[in-house]
């Protein structure tokens, strides 16, 4: 449910950005228009996630990820800072900050599953939608996190 949200405000956010950036120099007509073009845009988002077929962003829970890095050799990836990677993270995963994401392009895989993962879902979900924008529909986030993780009594690595 948090990635969805998260996903949502992502979109959104996008979507409001390119129209902003579009729309640009045509001043207070554009301002005037804002909250009908937010309306529509919302309605859009809401169409496209909607259309969307299960578990095409995302991998729901402990067991499907631990199904993916068994028959899928899935990369497990990290966006959390280096500190809290250190302190604790899913066995095999890489840490490749959400800061850095777009610098390390050329160590996501592209041939097998990708799960992306944090602390809350917030920077996944913003990492899933950067990395499918890219390119990348090979990507998916595991809104459980590493506190799903724990909580299903899997040990973590340090």
């Amino acid at each position: 449910m948090i990635f969805n949200q998260s996903m949502r405000a992502a979109m959104l956010a996008l979507a409001l950005g390119v129209c902003l950036w579009v729309g640009v120099g045509s001043g207070l007509a554009m301002a005037a228009s804002l909250p009908d073009t937010s309306l529509e845009l919302k309605a859009a988002v809401d169409r496209t996630l909607t259309a969307i077929p299960p578990g095409f962003y995302k991998v729901d829970d402990v067991a499907g990820l631990k199904r993916l890095q068994a028959n899928a050799q899935a990369q497990v990836v990290d966006v959390r800072e280096p500190a809290e990677y250190g302190a604790g993270h899913i066995p095999g995963a890489i840490n490749m900050p959400l800061r850095t994401l777009a610098q390390h392009l050329d160590q996501i895989e592209r041939d097998r599953p990708v799960v992306l993962y944090c602390s809350s879902g917030y920077r996944s979900a913003m990492g899933v939608v950067t990395l499918h924008l890219l390119g990348y529909d090979n990507v998916q986030g595991f809104p459980p996190s590493l506190a799903g993780w724990q909580a299903a009594g899997e040990s973590i690595a340090k």
